[in-house]
C-alpha cells in the first residue's frame, strides 16, 4: 500500500494564495514574520499555515489581531469527520477568538480551499442563550445538593449527584418507616421524581412489593454504610419533621 505523503506548510501555500489573488488581492508570502498577506485597499487579511490546530497555532493568530481583525487560520481538511466533537470543539475555540478558519485538501493532486468561517465578533449573549438548557441543568443539580461531597478533577470514582442524594433520601424514609408508597414518601419531602426513582432503581436499592408500594432491598440496606454522612443528614432530617407529620398510612 502506498504511504501518504506528508503534508507540510509550504503544501499549502500556493492553494491558499492563488484563492485570495483570485479574489483580487494583492497576496504576499512571509511579510514580517506573517505566513500570507493578502491586501486589497485599505483592508489587510493574514493567513497563518500550520499543519495541525494547536495551542502555539491560536496564540500565533491571536497575536496578528493586534494588526488586523482579518486573521485566518490555515490547515490541511482533517481526516476525522466535521460532526465529531473533536472538530466542533476545534471550531468553537476558533470562533470564540474570533479567528477565520480555512481547511485545504491536497488529495490526489487536486487543491481545494475551503473557508469554513470568516473571522467576525463572537457572540457570546447569542452563544450562552443556545447553551440556556446546560445552564438550567447545572443551576438545577446545584439546588438539588445538600452538600458538597465531590473532589473537582478526579475521575473513575462515583459521583454524588442530586439524583443519588434523591434516592438516599428515599432510601432513609424507608429504613424508618418500612414499606411505602411513592404518594407517601412524596409527603415526606423526597421530590416529584420519587416515583421515577423507584420504577427504575437505578442502584438496586428498592424492591417493589405490591403495586404502588416498595421496600429496602437487600442491596439498598449496605447506603447506610456506604453514605454514613448523607444518611446522617436525611434521617436527622426526617426525625426533625416527625412532629410536624400526620400519621402515616405507609401503603395508600
Amino acid at each position: 500500500m502506498k504511504k501518504t505523503a506528508k503534508i507540510l506548510e509550504k503544501d499549502l501555500y500556493q492553494p491558499v494564495y492563488d484563492y485570495f489573488k483570485e479574489l483580487g488581492y494583492d497576496v504576499h508570502g512571509e511579510v514580517k514574520d506573517c505566513d500570507i498577506t493578502a491586501k486589497k485597499g485599505d483592508e489587510l487579511i493574514i493567513i497563518e499555515l500550520k499543519r495541525n490546530m494547536s495551542v502555539e497555532l491560536l496564540i500565533q493568530a491571536a497575536k496578528r489581531q493586534r494588526i488586523t481583525e482579518n486573521v485566518y487560520i490555515a490547515i490541511p481538511k482533517p481526516r476525522y469527520g466535521i460532526y465529531t466533537k473533536k472538530w466542533k470543539d476545534l471550531c468553537f475555540i476558533a470562533r470564540r477568538l474570533e479567528l477565520g478558519l480555512i481547511t485545504v485538501s491536497l488529495k490526489d493532486g487536486a487543491k481545494q480551499v475551503n473557508v469554513v468561517f470568516e473571522p467576525r465578533p463572537f457572540d457570546r449573549r447569542k452563544s450562552m442563550q443556545l447553551s440556556g438548557k446546560k445552564r438550567k441543568n447545572i443551576i438545577s443539580e446545584i439546588d438539588g445538593r445538600h452538600g458538597s461531597y465531590n473532589i473537582g478533577g478526579i475521575s473513575r470514582t462515583k459521583i454524588m449527584t442530586a439524583y443519588r442524594e434523591n434516592a438516599i433520601h428515599i432510601a432513609c424514609c424507608l429504613k424508618k418507616y418500612g414499606q411505602l408508597s411513592p404518594r407517601k414518601l412524596k409527603e415526606l419531602g423526597t421530590g416529584e421524581k420519587t416515583r421515577s426513582i423507584l420504577e427504575k432503581n437505578f442502584y438496586g436499592w428498592f424492591e417493589r412489593v405490591e403495586r404502588g408500594v416498595y421496600k429496602l432491598s437487600d442491596t439498598g440496606h449496605e447506603v447506610f454504610s456506604m453514605y454514613p454522612e448523607l444518611s446522617s443528614y436525611y434521617s436527622n432530617m426526617i426525625n426533625d419533621s416527625e412532629d410536624t407529620q400526620p400519621p402515616l398510612n405507609n401503603t395508600n
